[in-house]
């Protein structure tokens, strides 16, 4: 049965994947929203069978969106530099930037490029800067369904029943973990496939089973993967691709 209760349309706007809620109040305030043809106003709340259109400006801004897609070293923090700690976006220049086919980097500095998800300072790997929200929430969201792959070293000796605690079984902060993909591709590596990213995550699951993680490598989200990205480089994630 359809959801006939009226709904904020910047909260409508982002349950459609048009944009973020935030990017809808800021389209709805500079006019380029309108609603059964009528220019929307703020607060403004709508039913599914009304009629939502972005003007040019609006669309034009989506599309300009960067996305980032980073190979961040051991040492760098995700997100407001820390304790003497750089930034990953620190690493956003000219100079790192990842080239092929004799692409040139977009004009820097990338205003409004945030981390999607962490990366803690002692591991490396895929991280996604994005100036969309749309891409934020669906790699970051409560709701997210988006894979995020790692391959993790450790010390110490799993047996079979850590391993399965590994794919469930284990609480954090007091709250079951959802089911993870924990397989073994030696006897000092796992692979794991999560589906949430609580701090530090993967390194207390490894501590509740009597392993200690010892190196941390994100080598994929959802549908993209690091490839062949080199450490500390980034580029630009075209708008074929998708998470």
């Amino acid at each position: 049965m359809m959801n006939t209760e009226p709904i904020r349309l910047s909260k409508y706007m982002a349950n459609a994947k048009m944009c973020s809620r935030r990017e809808a109040d800021e389209y709805i305030k500079k006019g380029w929203v309108f609603v059964n043809g009528k220019p929307a106003v703020l607060g403004q709340k709508v039913l599914p069978q009304d009629k939502i259109e972005l003007l040019t400006p609006a669309r034009q801004n989506i599309q300009n969106k960067i996305t980032v897609i980073l190979h961040k070293p051991v040492g760098f923090v995700s997100s407001q530099p820390e304790k003497n700690y750089l930034s990953a976006l620190s690493l956003i220049t000219a100079d790192n930037f990842y080239a092929k086919n004799n692409e040139q980097p977009p004009k820097l500095p990338l205003k409004g490029l945030a981390p999607a998800g962490r990366l803690d300072i002692d591991s490396t790997g895929l991280l996604v800067l994005t100036q969309n929200g749309v891409i934020a929430k669906k790699i970051i969201g409560e709701d997210s369904t988006i894979d995020k792959e790692y391959l993790v070293r450790i010390a110490g000796k799993l047996d079979d029943n850590g391993l399965k605690l590994l794919n469930f079984g284990l609480s954090l902060d007091g709250k079951k973990l959802k089911p993870a993909i924990v397989t073994r591709q030696n006897e000092q590596q796992l692979k794991f496939i999560l589906q949430e990213g609580k701090k530090r995550q993967i390194r207390r699951m490894c501590e509740l089973v009597g392993v200690k993680v010892i190196g941390l490598k994100r080598v994929r989200i959802g549908k993209i993967k690091l490839g062949d990205l080199p450490l500390g480089k980034w580029r630009i994630l075209s708008h074929n691709e998708r998470f």
